[in-house]
């Protein structure tokens, strides 16, 4: 076995490559802003094949197991939905640079085009980044960071220096960081509380769904 096949083999490799792929996207994305919504469109099939693709090697993925998981994690991502829309004045002097958001209005499109922009962008924030992002954040990096050998190590293990680093780096990494902090409490105490990424998955999708409604209907293009 050469040394790509061992990378590719490697445990964390199917938790980190389709997040570290939509990083780089995003900011190659950010040098042409003027196809932004291509770029949004490329990175969604990429990393979405990605993760297709790595099925297998995700264990933990499922259905919530039970009507519990299900009802609990539809609340928890409107819960984190209404702190993220909510104190938007309040937080201004604590965002990370600035954001002009998306508009899918931005880039001279109509019709079915326009509509296709939309369905891409909605799909992508609700379905393929929630699964990105809870493998990489809550199921790789929360167990890494207890174990280099994160596989032994059970999923929804509270450690209080893991909880914390995952919590704050995924509130960073949005430009709402406060709010993103937030979010990353609820979604790491759902795992913390109950075992099941996809309660996590589930209430992450319900979040930015929501967003994504919310934005369409008010044109608050900051919040996407």
């Amino acid at each position: 076995m050469n040394r790509v096949e061992r990378i590719v083999r490697a445990s964390w490799f199917p938790y980190v490559t389709p997040f570290v792929t939509f990083v780089a996207l995003t900011y190659v994305a950010g040098l042409w802003p003027g196809a932004a919504h291509l770029w949004y469109a490329a990175k969604t099939v990429v990393v979405g094949a990605m993760l297709v693709a790595f099925r297998r090697r995700y264990p933990e993925l499922g259905w919530g197991g039970s009507v519990a998981n299900w009802v609990i994690g539809l609340v928890a991502g409107t819960l984190a939905l209404v702190i993220w829309v909510a104190p938007e004045d309040l937080l201004a002097p604590l965002m990370l640079g600035e954001s002009t958001g998306f508009d899918p209005h931005a880039f001279g499109l109509t019709g079915g085009a326009l509509v296709g922009v939309i369905a891409v962008r909605l799909f992508g924030a609700s379905v393929v980044v929630p699964v990105m992002e809870e493998l990489f954040w809550r199921s790789f990096l929360m167990r890494f960071l207890i174990d280099s050998n994160f596989e032994r190590v059970a999923l929804g293990t509270f450690r209080l220096l893991s909880f914390a680093v995952v919590v704050g780096a995924f509130g960073i990494e949005h430009h709402r960081w406060v709010v993103g902090v937030a979010a990353g409490l609820i979604y790491g105490g759902l795992l913390v509380w109950r075992r099941d990424l996809f309660t996590c998955i589930l209430a992450h999708g319900v979040t930015n769904l929501g967003r994504g409604l919310y934005v369409l209907k008010t044109q608050q293009w900051t919040f996407w």
